[in-house]
């Protein structure tokens, strides 16, 4: 953190990210690990919303894993086409945050005019990635234009590893999980 910037913000940031790496230690329940993570975010940097968005298994959209402060029809406009959304592509590409002062106007948002319907100002896009490979995007959105500092786009990166980190926990789970109920499957075929 910068001499700028207030410690008050400071340790709001600490506490936000100490509050999720917590929960991801502490819960496989992968919704509710999520849930928390987009509410504590878009709290954090008293920005209007926050969502995270997972890639299709084919790589080619982006679907909502989880979202906080957007609206039912927000959620409900579709998935996230890669291929028309440049601000997603550049994301997942090139590995590093990016952000748009104006989604309303900004060509590289796909759905800049749900953005104006919304009140959705700036977002900002960090990619989602797990042993340097894209799994999706956390997205914040603000109610206003605005700059995202240094320091909030840092905290975002952590968050956005966390994020990446209790969703392959939990898809590791889910394996492992079915893996035991089939052998215990087998194992009651076996001896019946």
């Amino acid at each position: 953190m910068n001499s700028e910037t207030p410690p008050s913000t400071c340790g709001t940031f600490f506490e936000t990210l100490y509050r999720v790496a917590r929960t991801v230690n502490s819960s496989l329940d992968i919704m509710q690990v999520l849930g928390m993570i987009v509410g504590s975010t878009a709290e954090a940097l008293d920005a209007k919303a926050c969502s995270l968005r997972l890639l299709s298994p084919d790589g080619k959209r982006l679907f909502i894993g989880a979202a906080h402060g957007l609206s039912a029809n927000y959620r409900a406009k579709g998935p996230v086409d890669v291929a028309q959304s440049q601000v997603d592509q550049l994301a997942l590409t090139e590995r590093r945050s990016i952000c748009i002062a104006d989604a309303q106007t900004d060509a590289r948002f796909q759905y800049g005019e749900q953005a104006r319907e919304e009140g959705i100002g700036s977002v900002v896009v960090v990619p989602l990635q797990v042993q340097n490979q894209p799994i999706g995007v956390m997205r914040v959105y603000s109610g206003e234009t605005r700059a995202f500092s240094s320091e909030e786009l840092a905290l975002l990166e952590a968050i956005a590893s966390l994020s990446a980190l209790a969703i392959e926990n939990g898809r590791l789970y889910e394996r492992l999980d079915r893996n035991y109920q089939a052998a215990l499957d087998f194992s009651d075929r076996e001896f019946d």
